[in-house]
């Protein structure tokens, strides 16, 4: 792991296309901006974790699923 140390208005490169700012810094706090093109999802790490479970949940549901959803259209 890579350990920096930035004020408020520093920023970041990850490669060519990800940019991160120090925006603000209050207390225990730090505000970051991030420029990083579409193709690339951000997200918080609590989120990035939700999204993978809910993946995750998804690829595990029964087989007959999409019979079900076929049905469910047709209506």
């Amino acid at each position: 792991m890579l350990v920096l140390t930035r004020k408020s208005g520093d920023s970041i490169r990850i490669g060519d296309d990800i940019k991160i700012i120090v925006v603000e810094v209050k207390e225990n706090h730090v505000k970051l901006g991030i420029e990083a093109p579409q193709s690339c999802p951000v997200h918080r790490e609590e989120i990035y974790l939700k999204i993978r479970e809910e993946n995750q949940r998804a690829a595990g549901l029964p087989s007959d699923l999409a019979d079900t959803l076929k049905g469910l259209k047709k209506r």
